[in-house]
């Protein structure tokens, strides 16, 4: 189910295409759904491309596939959509807003260090301090652990230097998935994964970094990412 303003951009970006051949830019979203920033654009395109309704191309500029529309939405974009809101809570909530706590379980998290997104800074450091974390925000089943991210190399998927990232533990990956992989044997980075062959390619998500093509041996996946905490 989509909010409202995922059902708006999906609208407005298949619009978009079938006018122009083109999805609109990163501006032109922000001014058509009336926001303040686009953080809050890059967080509805997280959503929606997790929610299978769009896809990203790697390296290519304003590079949007529109996957599959809601059965809410015919061809022409046109939409029946009625909001939810749940608890009181804001009627927007992907894996990188805040959730209200009251009412839901809790769970204490080992805070395991720094993840670098960027450059990588250093492996997963022995848990030293725990984070309280909404237990609907934990994928389903497994260990999880919270690691703080530096650097912006995954500001482009909403997740900026200071987050803390919430990772389910396991050594499997699709392609696509934001994984902490450690690179050999030491070196600990949040990137997107992707496989090819005996090659595992660590896609950042910020033009300003190249992706890191590796042989697979080098990689070892420690988790996935499950949700996000942003402290204001």
């Amino acid at each position: 189910m989509l909010t409202r303003k995922q059902l708006e951009l999906l609208n407005f970006i298949h619009k978009r295409i079938q006018r122009d051949g083109v999805p609109p830019s990163f501006d032109e979203m922000k001014d058509a759904l009336d926001l303040r920033s686009k953080s809050g654009i890059h967080r509805l395109i997280t959503a929606l491309e997790e929610r299978g309704f769009i896809r990203r191309l790697a390296h290519r500029a304003r590079a949007i596939e529109i996957v599959k529309l809601p059965e809410t939405m015919d061809s022409g974009g046109r939409g029946g959509f009625e909001p939810k809101v749940i608890d009181g809570s804001r009627p927007e909530k992907t894996p990188h807003t805040a959730i209200p706590l009251e009412g839901r379980g809790i769970s204490d998290l080992p805070l395991l260090g720094r993840i670098a997104a960027g450059e990588p800074i250093e492996a997963i450091s022995d848990e030293a301090q725990h984070i309280s974390v909404p237990d609907n925000m934990l994928g389903a089943g497994g260990r999880h652990y919270a690691l703080e991210v530096k650097g912006d190399s995954m500001i482009d998927a909403g997740i900026n230097s200071g987050d803390v990232v919430v990772i389910r533990e396991t050594s499997l990956a699709d392609n696509g998935d934001i994984v902490v992989a450690q690179v050999d044997g030491y070196e600990a980075t949040l990137k997107r994964f992707r496989k090819t062959g005996g090659m595992i390619a660590l896609e950042a998500a910020n033009t300003a970094y190249e992706t890191r093509i590796l042989p697979e041996g080098s990689v070892k996946v420690q988790g996935k990412l499950v949700g996000l905490i942003r402290t204001y």
